[in-house]
């Protein structure tokens, strides 16, 4: 049966047309459905609420009546689109916010910046110099760097939204925290004393103007000083009124350079006679010609002069810089920024040959210099202009001060009306220190509110509905203002040239690694760029600072390090997505497919370990101990059995999967976290052992704790327990179990004080979780958690003391974190398994905090070859290149042992055996058949040898070993289905009971060392 209810939209007010159909069971939902209608009738007539539940996850409340209940909490195709939810994620309240388009944002902020100062003094110098065509060659160069990092832009601005921060925010999500951390807080720097050397440029401008009319206020650099404080107070003032001012500001210094820019050109075409003294004739192919070549002097080079001009082609990320206040950054930051470049260039290539082809390299500015008569030993391009200037070659002492190599004003003299051309110079100059004043704050801003420098939060904070860092403001005009006062910038000139050049290398270099990663993220929808383009791009970058200053550029490598290294070491927690994962995982994905090709060879073996752990932080001893012999040899797995309901063991699951990873990482335990849902812990055991790890990266040993309270634990738990030997066995692993004699398992104590570093964060990420000690449990292999509403948290303050036993407890679960002082590894070499319970305490020897410890190696032997077997020994461990300091060979190992043991023995095992005899036999081969765990006196007595055998080796131990920092030896191993399980257990707790730390290691009797090289 079908409800439509078409006129229902039209009572909810919205904006877009609601049609509500849904298909119900008439039989199960017809009364849900009344229900529903009935409440909607009544809110809409009486409380005229309907309106308030347009938002559509009030209408998911109102219709969950009516969705079937999956599992998962969705009906199929009920969880909403994707592109909806994108759309709703990322909609912006617009309301009252300036946001700019391509050509005010973004186009005509780049042209402000790239024609600074350099366009109007420098330019004509630079022909001067180097000619016409190498000028062409300088300004192409520098071109083709910027062209490159501008489709770099391009491709990284359009591939997902882009918010504030400019280049920081476009390095930071493409290259992470460490590269984007350190180039957002030079790149924001930069732009802050860039504001100084714009402002200064304008000053002494202004200051070349008074001293030529005589009217300077006390002495040029106060002076200097003085104009340069009053015009970033003016700038901070225009930049406070909002974006919107800033904005206008912008366009009328634009009209103003543009006015300045066609001034120019007219003048070229006005040769006056006035000016011909000055070395300026207007059009000419011979000064062409003679200009076209270079003509270095003062020791320029061509390399030189381009590290002049480079600095002027360095605005190309001002309109990336406010990205946060563009209307739609995807698309106006690659309109803008290339067409930028492309307008640009033409005007610089313009200019160059205009005035190259307009005035002559020198001139004495001597209306008396011109031809009475005709010389013919005059071949200049002004001779045959009647103009004799080659006093300015000919006489070492004479005054030449015109022309493009003497005379920073030619553009001014060119031009038909002088006064605007300074007018050019100081909108080139205020409109790039406008610029660099609001950019500085805004990336700096959004390096803030990322956390990537704690101490700098404070500077995150917005006000008003642009949300304008005004605190960025203050800051960036105290540093400008310093570097004013200052008035000396050519030092720091070249280092904030670099800065900017190091923010365009790994531009660039983010687009080629993003893309030599193969993300499937990496799509951006400007498709004109090129990762080799890219690559070559950055290293251009890099040359280019070198050229610049080879010192500075030094420096800001050094600056940017330094800074990636702060940032790495802090780890800041964030995840962007980043292509360094991308290559990361590609990179583990090649050589996994590659590593999985390659045989394996003994020489290669490293032991490989899955740990029984439960939650990692439940056994930290359990953890650490392994850590100290896999840490970058081998790999380790934590693997935790859920045991319970499937439902919530498999949110668990995920949940447990992000917490304990991140815990093992917080503690700097080079180990992975697999949990699985089992019926069992044997189950979940076997799942582990053959399905974790990847290719040849699978472990092949298996690590569990000792079952320390299992005389108090089901026996069907302990059979559980044991069985994992042997399916561990089975599967061709060996088997370490570890045994403290305080015991591992401290999550009794988790909540008081115990908690980590990650678990004392108030983060809510970071739950700390207390375990269900239902006696299915309490096995040192596996942790089954409570629901997170029943934990009961414990502050330090409010915990009750801890006792006696958890103390000693508490203390020996960090007692691996510690370094190891100068004491013993006592090895107990009993059986050849391959050589794992030898090559484990070599690996623990090479770690930093064991490597004081020496190797004991104990074998047993025979009391008359003693002498003989020790020599065999040690020369079979040369072989093996493993170095002890004592061997000692045991005669006595197969004595009998105290009869007091024995009968402690004896005692320990009484409630586990059946005494068979002493029942009739139908009723003991019943309860054998329902306790196979039972120990009957046959088995007993069948296994009397072995029995004592454990017994004497435990007095052996607390003979020779009792003062060893840890003890390695060989596992007894019962015969599957012929030992009981009390009976295997028991021999375990009499071998290694009242011992310092003990590890019971088996190998799987293939070869682990070799004698070969």
């Amino acid at each position: 049966m079908f409800w439509c209810l078409p006129g229902l939209a039209k009572s909810f007010n919205c904006s877009s047309k609601l049609l509500l159909c849904h298909s119900f069971n008439f039989s199960v939902y017809t009364s849900k459905m009344g229900l529903f209608l009935f409440g909607w009738f009544f809110l809409q007539r009486k409380f005229h609420m309907l309106p308030l539940l347009c938002q559509s996850h009030k209408i998911q409340t109102f219709f969950m009546f009516s969705k079937e209940p999956f599992e998962d909490g969705y009906a199929n195709g009920e969880e909403g689109t994707p592109a909806g939810d994108a759309a709703a994620a990322y909609t912006p309240d617009s309301k009252g916010v300036v946001k700019f388009g391509w050509i005010k944002g973004v186009l005509v902020r780049c042209m402000l910046n790239i024609w600074g100062v350099m366009l109007f003094i420098r330019l004509s110098w630079i022909v001067g110099q180097a000619g016409i065509g190498l000028s062409v060659l300088v300004i192409g160069m520098a071109t083709v760097v910027t062209t490159i990092t501008g489709l770099s832009t391009s491709a990284i601005a359009t591939n997902g939204f882009v918010r504030g921060g400019g280049a920081y925010y476009l390095i930071s999500r493409s290259l992470g925290p460490e590269f984007g951390g350190a180039i957002g807080l030079i790149f924001a720097f930069a732009n802050a004393v860039a504001v100084a050397m714009y402002v200064v440029g304008f000053a002494e401008t202004v200051v070349e103007l008074l001293k030529e009319n005589g009217t300077l206020m006390i002495d040029e650099m106060n002076d200097i000083r003085i104009i340069g404080a009053i015009t970033v107070v003016i700038l901070l003032g225009i930049s406070i009124a909002g974006m919107e001012w800033e904005a206008k500001a912008q366009i009328v210094l634009l009209v103003i350079l543009i006015l300045a820019i066609g001034n120019f050109v007219i003048g070229t075409f006005i040769p006056l006679d006035s000016k011909k003294p000055k070395g300026f004739f207007g059009y000419n192919a011979d000064i062409f010609m003679e200009n076209f070549g270079p003509d270095f002097r003062q020791e320029e080079t061509f390399f030189s002069v381009f590290a002049i001009f480079f600095p002027a082609a360095t605005g190309i990320l001002a309109g990336a810089n406010i990205s946060g206040d563009l209307a739609d950054p995807q698309s106006a930051i690659p309109k803008g920024t290339l067409l930028a470049i492309l307008i640009t260039t033409l005007v610089y290539v313009g200019i160059a040959v205009s005035v190259g082809s307009c005035v002559v390299r020198d001139a004495t500015g001597n209306v008396n210099d011109t031809f009475v008569n005709e010389l013919t030993n005059c071949t200049t391009a002004a001779c045959k202009l009647n103009y004799n200037f080659s006093s300015c070659h000919t006489q070492p002492g004479a005054e030449c001060h015109y022309g493009l190599m003497n005379n920073f004003q030619v553009m001014s003299m060119v031009s038909g009306f002088a006064p605007l051309i300074s007018a050019g110079i100081f909108s080139a100059t205020l409109s790039s220190a406008l610029a660099s004043l609001v950019s500085a704050p805004k990336i700096f801003q959004a390096l803030c509110k990322d956390s990537i420098y704690p101490g700098f939060q404070m500077f995150a904070k917005g006000y008003g509905k642009n949300n304008e860092p005004l605190r960025g403001y203050i800051l960036t005009f105290l540093i400008a203002l310093g570097f004013i006062l200052i008035a000396e910038l050519n030092v720091i000139a070249p280092i904030i040239s670099n800065f900017f050049l190091a923010s365009y290398a790994l531009i660039n270099f983010s687009v080629f690694h993003a893309s030599l990663a193969k993300s499937p993220g990496w799509r951006p929808a400007f498709k004109y760029y090129n990762m080799w383009i890219s690559l070559v791009g950055a290293i251009l970058c890099c040359i280019v600072m070198f050229v610049i200053n080879w010192w500075a550029a030094l420096l800001t490598y050094v600056i940017v390090l330094g800074l990636y290294i702060y940032v790495t070491y802090k780890k800041p927690d964030v995840n962007w997505g980043s292509s360094t994962q991308a290559l990361t995982y590609l990179n583990a994905l090649q050589h996994s497919i590659r590593l999985a090709g390659v045989e394996d060879h003994v020489k290669n073996f490293r032991p490989q370990c899955l740990i029984m752990t439960g939650a990692p932080n439940a056994r930290p001893a359990l953890l650490h101990l392994v850590h100290a012999f896999t840490k970058n040899v081998g790999l380790m797995i934590c693997g935790h059995v859920h045991m319970g309901p499937r439902r919530q063991a498999m949110k668990e699951l995920s949940t447990d999967l992000a917490k304990y990873q991140r815990w093992l990482i917080k503690n700097k335990m080079k180990a992975f976290y697999a949990p699985v849902h089992a019926e069992d812990l044997r189950d979940g055991g076997q799942y582990l052992m053959q399905a974790a790890g990847l290719g040849r990266m699978r472990p092949n040993t298996l690590v569990v704790g000792f079952k320390k309270n299992w005389r108090q634990s089901d026996m069907r738990d302990v059979e559980t327990y044991i069985n994992l030997f042997h399916d561990a066995f089975d599967v061709q692993y060996g088997v370490v179990v570890i045994r403290l004699k305080e015991g591992l398992d401290i999550s009794h104590l988790q909540g008081q004080d115990l908690l980590s570093s990650q678990e004392k964060s108030p983060c809510p990420k970071d739950v700390i979780v207390k375990v269900d000690y239902s006696k299915k449990s309490e096995t040192d292999t596996s942790i089954a958690f409570a629901p997170l509403e029943e934990v009961p948290v414990y502050s330090k303050s409010s915990s009750s003391p801890l006792n006696l036993a958890d103390q000693r407890l508490l203390d020996a679960s960090s007692q691996f974190q510690k370094k190891q002082g100068k004491s013993n590894i006592d090895v107990w070499w009993l059986f050849d398994d391959g050589g794992l319970t030898l090559l484990i305490p070599y690996l623990i020897t090479t770690k930093k905090k064991w490597k004081d410890c020496k190797i004991r190696v104990f074998i047993g032997g025979k009391i008359n070859r003693i002498d003989h077997d020790r020599r065999a020994m040690a020369t079979l461990l040369s072989k093996f290149r493993i170095d002890f300091s004592d061997i000692m060979v045991l005669g006595d190992i197969n004595t009998k042992p105290k009869k007091e043991n024995i009968a402690a023995f004896e005692k320990m095992i009484e409630p586990f055996r059946l005494h068979e005899d002493d029942k009739e036999q139908e009723v003991a081969d019943k309860m054998k058949e329902d306790e196979p765990w039972r120990i009957t006196d046959n088995e007993l007595e069948l296994y009397k040898t072995k029995t004592y055998r454990q017994i004497r080796l435990n007095e052996l131990l607390k003979e020779h070993s009792s003062t060893a920092n840890i003890i390695v030896m060989s596992l007894p191993v019962a015969r599957k289905g012929a030992v009981s399980s009390a009976l295997y257990m028991a021999w375990l707790e009499v071998l290694s009971k009242d011992l310092p730390p003990i590890l019971l290691v088996r190998g799987n009797h293939q070869s682990v060392l070799t004698f070969y090289s």
